[in-house]
């Protein structure tokens, strides 16, 4: 039987109080937003979960673990470069994926044109086909700290299969 390790992973980041730079970084991409994601690094909340689904599948900890926010090292960094350095752990350990897939729960901005790359661009960053990694976006009907756009959280599941 192939090992196969299911994570999830969760993040989730504030929007700052004053308009900042015109783009965010999501998925890896920069989408239009009104204000920024407040972070240590360039906030990047899907990446995020995505590391941390595959460190939890690994039984390896979480993104804070890896990469803290207390060491000035991780300080702006770009979350695809924190998910290649995890990946690369994964395939390390003998696991290439299965599936990856992604929740975005954000009130604004609206991501319906981003998703399809997203997912290619994640896609690319684990050397995946296209079809393994699925992005969605869902608001929460103005519900909640999303709702009231504060900020914007998101969830991943993977399946890592290892390699016999």
């Amino acid at each position: 039987m192939t090992d196969l390790r299911i994570g999830h992973g969760y993040d989730v980041h504030r929007f700052a109080t004053d308009p900042g730079p015109a783009t965010q970084k999501l998925g890896g991409l920069d989408v239009p937003v009104d204000y920024p994601l407040l972070a240590h690094s360039d906030g990047d909340v899907v990446l995020h979960a995505i590391c941390d689904a595959i460190l939890g599948a690994l039984a390896l900890g979480d993104i804070g673990t890896h990469f803290p926010d207390t060491d000035a090292r991780w300080a702006g960094a770009d979350s695809t470069e924190l998910l290649r350095q995890v990946w690369s752990q994964a395939t390390a350990s003998g696991y290439g994926l299965g599936n990856l897939d992604v929740t975005i729960v954000a009130q604004t901005p609206r991501l319906q044109g981003y998703k399809g790359p997203m997912a290619e661009h994640i896609a690319q960053v684990l050397g995946a086909q296209r079809h393994q990694v699925n992005v969605k976006a869902t608001t929460t009907e103005k519900l909640g700290f999303v709702g009231r756009r504060e900020g914007i959280a998101t969830h991943a599941v993977v399946l890592l299969a290892g390699r016999e």
